[in-house]
C-alpha cells in the first residue's frame, strides 16, 4: 500500500511517499481503509523533532493524527464496530498515523462518522474539534449567558470553537485577521476583533468568563489576557509549550490544555454535525502523495483554514 512516512527529523522534505506493508489489526484494533486524514499544527512539530519528550514517535513514522475511512478488518475482541462501517477518529498522538492507504486504530476511540459530509471532510473534525470542545465545557465550564474570548479565532480550533460556544448560549468575542474574519462571523461570533491593528486589552471592555487562546503569542501577550477576565475565571491556553498564567489573588485559574481522543465526545460532535448545529469547513483537500507541499505550505505561514489529506482511489 501507499504511505507517507519520514525516516529522520527535519523540514517538508523527509516526508517520503513510498510503498509499505498493508497492516494487520491485532486484539481490539480494526484496519481502516483512510478516506482521508488532515493537517494539524502538531504534524509539522512531530515531524520537525520538536515533539519528541511528549510525543515521542519511532522512526521511520507515519503522520496523521485524525482518520476517516471504513473499517476493512477487525482484530480479535473488537464488537462496537463491524467491516464496512465508516468510521472517524483521533489515533494515538505516538502511534502509526492514517497519511496511507490503510490505517490500524484501536476500536475504542472510533465513532460513527458523519452522514451528511462527504467521508474524506469528515478528517476535519476530531482534533480540533474535541479541543474545542474540551477547551470550552471540560476545562471552561462554559455555559448560557457567560462571555469567552477566544484569541485566535481564524485557525480550524477556533472556528468549531467560535460555533459550540455560540451554540451553547455564550456571548463569543473573537480575535482574528482579516482574512479570516468573515468566516469567524460567519461562525457565530458576536464581536471580532482585528487583532492585527487593534489592542485586544483595549477593546475587550467588558470582563470575559472565560478567555481561551489559541494563538502563538508571546508570553506577555498571554500573560495581559488575565486581567480581561472576572474574578473566578479560566484561562485556557493551548499553546501549552508556553505555561498558562494564572491569577491567585482573584480566582483566576490557568489551564494548559493537552487535548486527548474520547469517543463519546467525538459522537457528540458528529451528532451536531448531523443536526447542522456544527459545520465541518475544509478549506482544502490534498491528495496523499502531495502530503509534503502541504507541510511546506503550512510552514510558510500559507495554510488559512483546514486542509484534508485524501487517500489514493477514496
Amino acid at each position: 500500500m501507499k504511505a507517507v512516512r519520514f525516516s529522520e527529523f527535519g523540514g517538508p522534505e523527509v516526508l517520503r511517499y513510498e510503498d509499505v506493508e498493508q497492516p494487520t489489526p491485532g486484539a481490539g484494533e480494526v484496519r481502516v481503509r483512510v478516506a482521508a486524514t488532515s493537517f494539524n499544527g502538531v504534524d509539522g512539530n512531530i515531524r520537525g523533532g520538536f515533539m519528541q519528550g511528549p510525543i515521542p514517535v519511532e522512526l521511520p513514522h507515519t503522520p496523521g493524527i485524525d482518520v476517516s475511512g471504513t473499517v476493512d478488518a477487525v482484530g480479535d475482541g473488537v464488537d462496537s464496530v463491524a467491516v464496512g462501517d465508516q468510521v472517524v477518529g483521533f489515533l494515538p498522538m505516538a502511534g502509526t498515523g492514517a497519511a496511507a492507504e490503510y490505517a490500524i486504530a484501536p476500536a475504542e476511540i472510533l465513532t460513527a462518522a458523519p452522514k451528511t459530509v462527504p467521508l474524506a471532510d469528515a478528517a476535519a473534525l476530531p482534533l480540533v474539534g474535541l479541543t474545542a470542545w474540551q477547551a470550552l465545557f471540560e476545562h471552561g465550564n462554559l455555559v448560557a449567558g457567560q462571555r469567552v474570548l477566544i484569541n485566535g479565532a481564524g485557525g480550524a480550533v477556533g472556528g468549531y470553537a467560535v460555533q459550540l460556544a455560540k451554540g451553547a448560549g455564550a456571548r463569543v468575542i473573537a480575535t482574528a485577521s482579516p482574512r479570516s474574519a468573515d468566516r469567524v462571523r460567519a461562525a457565530g461570533a458576536d464581536e471580532v476583533i482585528d487583532h492585527t491593528t487593534a489592542d485586544v486589552t483595549a477593546a475587550v471592555t467588558e470582563p470575559v468568563d472565560l478567555a481561551l487562546n489559541l494563538a502563538p503569542v508571546a508570553p506577555e501577550q498571554l500573560a495581559a489576557l488575565v486581567p480581561l477576565i472576572r474574578d473566578g475565571g479560566t484561562l485556557v491556553n493551548t499553546t501549552v509549550w508556553m505555561p498558562a498564567p494564572s491569577d491567585e489573588q482573584r480566582g483566576v485559574r490557568g489551564i494548559d490544555l493537552f487535548v486527548r481522543s474520547d469517543a463519546d465526545q467525538l459522537a457528540d460532535l458528529v451528532a451536531r454535525v448531523n443536526t447542522g448545529e456544527l459545520t465541518v469547513d475544509v478549506a482544502q483537500r490534498v491528495p496523499l502523495a502531495d502530503l509534503s507541499a502541504l507541510h511546506a505550505q503550512a510552514g510558510a505561514g500559507d495554510l488559512s483554514g483546514k486542509a484534508v489529506v485524501v487517500a489514493p482511489s477514496a
